[in-house]
């Protein structure tokens, strides 16, 4: 199933995530002018159990950038780390390649 034939919302997030595939968010990203590195899917996956195995949770980018540093075995992260990835910000454009619904939370912190 491509991008075209799914149903989203008009920020181009997906209305039920579970037509979300790995292939699908390949076409997410291309369309949004990124190559999905295995960083990026760590993110995304990340955000993706967060959401689904912990009650909606949606992370911010502080809590997305401790959890991170953890995965990638790094005393610290900062932001900008984030932000190289997914620069139409971590946790929507993330969220958004990751099939999950938009983030109603204010701020980036």
């Amino acid at each position: 199933m491509s991008l075209s034939d799914i149903e989203t919302t008009p920020s181009g997030f997906l209305v039920n995530i579970e037509d979300w595939s790995k292939d699908l968010a390949q076409e997410i990203a291309v369309d949004e002018g990124l190559e999905l590195t295995e960083k990026h899917w760590d993110v995304i996956n990340y955000l993706r159990d967060e959401f689904i195995n912990n009650a909606g949770n949606q992370p911010n980018t502080r809590n997305m950038t401790k959890a991170m540093a953890k995965a990638w075995g790094e005393k610290k992260i900062d932001a900008k780390v984030l932000y190289d990835l997914f620069p139409g910000d971590p946790s929507k454009q993330a969220g958004r390649i990751g099939g999950l619904p938009e983030s109603r939370r204010k701020g980036g912190y």
